[in-house]
């Protein structure tokens, strides 16, 4: 009775997996193999263009010549989706600190502020930084009163801090509750033996929480790879990412083939990260 429950208790998550990530994903790898139809969508040709297409070019001889336009997508999203992590690590960590030496009352209320911007859309959130960042807006008006020249807007700079923004929830809440966890006595060890905050940071603190902070630079390094508002709003479309490089060759430029080999590299860039993560949680376990 236990086994049978077991294998039939499981089917109801298999067929699920089944339905909404394994199919989607045998769909999307055999679109990427096939051919781009001749007024779009895709014909059922298997070919290896769409991978080419990603390293080399069709020159005027119709020889392959490499052309790396899509490599420099692909690095500017692993620069700014690897600087957006780092900025919240830096950012959350002490923020993380603070809510956690709270009173169990002011705790609550501070998660709650940090956790507010998740009822608001991503959309009206992104749209927002429009403003502040513009012309007329209140960072907009201090760039200019300091001498800056330009727009702030349509630049990697104000794609970078809509990212932060939209993501930094996501490192603070795991953060914070590794903080949580600290025994305040190693704190006090610390001080006892004459250290200074640096040093107790450095050598207790951030050791200790650093479950919790490689927990959200997976929550932020992930789905940053694959954002889309901040480059089409805040970067004007003029700094391409992944994700939009994606959404364009599914939408105006209609080439599914091509968007959906896009789209599996940055899957396995997803995969390769989550298992080195995995790796390296592993290999401190047996260490443990």
């Amino acid at each position: 009775m236990r086994r049978g429950f077991r294998f039939w208790g499981l089917v109801p998550a298999w067929v699920l997996m089944l339905g909404t990530l394994l199919i989607p994903l045998m769909i999307v790898a055999i679109v990427s193999v096939a051919q781009r139809g001749a007024y779009g969508g895709f014909e059922w040709a298997f070919t290896l263009e769409p991978y080419r297409q990603i390293l080399f070019s069709v020159g005027w001889t119709d020889e392959l010549e490499f052309d790396p336009k899509y490599l420099f997508v692909i690095g500017r999203t692993l620069v700014l989706a690897g600087a957006t992590t780092l900025i919240c690590m830096m950012l959350a960590l002490p923020v993380a600190y603070v809510i956690a030496t709270r009173t169990p009352r002011m705790k609550t209320v501070l998660i709650y502020l940090v956790t507010l911007p998740f009822w608001v859309s991503m959309i009206v959130r992104v749209y927002a930084w429009l403003i502040i960042l513009g012309n007329d807006g209140f960072v907009g008006r201090i760039w200019h009163a300091l001498g800056g020249q330009g727009t702030l807007l349509f630049t990697p700079g104000a794609m970078l801090v809509g990212m932060v923004y939209s993501y930094i929830p996501l490192m603070v809440l795991p953060v914070f509750a590794a903080i949580e966890k600290l025994d305040p006595a190693l704190l006090e060890a610390g001080g006892d033996l004459y250290a200074s905050r640096w040093t107790t940071a450095r050598r207790v603190i951030l050791p200790l929480t650093w479950p919790g902070l490689a927990a959200g630079s997976i929550l932020v390094f992930v789905p940053a790879l694959g954002t889309v508002l901040e480059p089409m709003l805040l970067g004007g479309g003029k700094q391409m990412m992944m994700g939009t490089l994606i959404q364009t060759q599914f939408g105006s430029a209609r080439n599914w083939p091509f968007g959906a080999a896009i789209a599996l590299v940055l899957m396995v860039m997803v995969v390769i990260v989550l298992v080195l993560n995995a790796r390296r949680a592993m290999r401190k376990e047996a260490r443990s």
